[in-house]
């Protein structure tokens, strides 16, 4: 999360933003006299008696409290100085049934944004004062100047509410990659159940079935030769028929020539799957074969295989095309790809449909996923992926 603290523009004036302004800064006082006693008194109460337990304790209250009023602050600021800041998401698990005592105290002690709102909370009291009375002389005494006054004080509480308040860039984006993480992890799980079920109800089924007929066949070889050889042979062609759906099923976990030859080779045979009357029409432009350091790293070139195909089969059952069309090429350290398709259209990224599930997959690389579908059509997906991840570059 980002927060904007661009300083207002234009000249200073008597109007709405002012007596905002204004307002923020008779609020400094009471509230910096509120903010500097909790954080001093908690603050040295904890520190004294960190010779127990019971100070790590008080210090965890201490600063929840303190990061409590500086989430009033940054309310503040967004209603009455029009500071575009965030809300940071909570570091500490409070709402976690499972996490325990000393998990949550750990978690608030280690909150930096909680020890720089102490920071600020000090700095409040003596800036508070000072606000407060100037801005009550400059509305009694230096009318005229009040525009001008007010937009420098406020100026100043904008880049200190900035610094102190605002989330960091790093924290926001180690947050983001843990919930990336985590839809990394359900998306596995998801696949897993998926293999499972298929094993289940296709070949695992075929192959039960399979052994109970030759077993048959096995008791009729003496009695019945030819219901025995009419049985086995309706078992060789079942045979055949679950052989084709394991290799289905190890095409849809990775498949082969994804590893052999690379995504140019992948995408042209996932492209001869889709049913559209007309065929796809694909143009990769991408390194393959068995050079490896030349091709995206392995687990961008799985993700961008199975958006295609995905994306594919999508337009197979639902859009209506007669023709559809991949494009896949290397833009500096970026992999591009777009799907395309002359369809009904109307496609949107609804929350928990096939669309969002695709996204979250490939923003969890810091990806780009959209989609443009307006009712009657066309359709086209454009997808950005990092040629290679951080820890494939790590490596390199």
């Amino acid at each position: 999360m980002r927060h904007d603290s661009a300083l207002p523009v234009g000249r200073p004036a008597y109007n709405g933003q002012m007596w905002r302004e204004v307002a923020f800064q008779l609020t400094a006082l009471p509230l910096g006299i509120l903010g500097f006693t909790v954080t001093v008194t908690g603050l040295s109460m904890g520190l004294g008696l960190l010779v127990t337990v019971a100070g790590l304790w008080v210090l965890a209250v201490s600063l929840a409290a303190v990061s409590a009023l500086g989430s009033l602050e940054r309310g503040l600021a967004r209603s009455l100085l029009g500071l575009d800041i965030a809300e940071p998401e909570s570091v500490v698990p409070v709402r976690d049934p499972d996490a325990g005592l000393w998990r949550k105290t750990l978690g608030v002690l280690s909150d930096g944004l909680a020890w720089r709102s102490a920071l600020y909370m000090v700095l409040k009291l003596p800036w508070g004062i000072f606000t407060f009375t100037v801005t009550v002389v400059s509305v009694a005494v230096l009318w005229p100047l009040l525009p001008w006054i007010v937009r420098g004080l406020a100026t100043v509480d904008r880049l200190l509410i900035g610094a102190l308040l605002a989330p960091s860039e790093l924290t926001e984006r180690v947050r983001e990659l843990e919930d990336d993480r985590g839809t990394v992890v359900d998306t596995a799980a998801a696949d897993l159940r998926r293999i499972e079920r298929d094993l289940h109800d296709g070949a695992q089924a075929r192959l039960v079935a399979l052994a109970m007929d030759l077993g048959l066949a096995k008791e009729k070889l003496t009695e019945d030769p030819e219901t025995a050889a009419k049985m086995v042979a309706d078992a060789h062609g079942e045979v055949k028929l679950a052989l084709q759906e394991l290799r289905d099923l190890a095409r849809g976990i990775h498949p082969a020539v994804l590893t052999d030859r690379g995504l140019d080779a992948a995408l042209s045979s996932v492209a001869t799957r889709c049913t559209v009357p007309g065929g796809v029409r694909v143009n990769a432009d991408l390194p393959g074969g068995s050079d490896r350091a030349s091709r995206p790293d392995p687990a961008v070139e799985g993700i961008a295989y199975f958006t295609v195909s995905e994306l594919l089969t999508n337009i197979s059952k639902h859009s209506r095309a007669r023709t559809a069309t991949v494009d896949a090429w290397r833009s500096e350290d970026r992999l591009m790809l777009t799907v395309g398709d002359d369809g009904q259209g109307g496609a949107t990224e609804r929350p928990g449909g096939g669309l969002a599930g695709l996204a979250e997959r490939v923003r969890s690389v810091d990806g780009v996923f959209v989609v443009d579908s307006p009712v009657g059509g066309p359709t086209t997906v454009t997808v950005e992926l990092p040629w290679h991840t951080r820890g494939e570059r790590a490596r390199a």
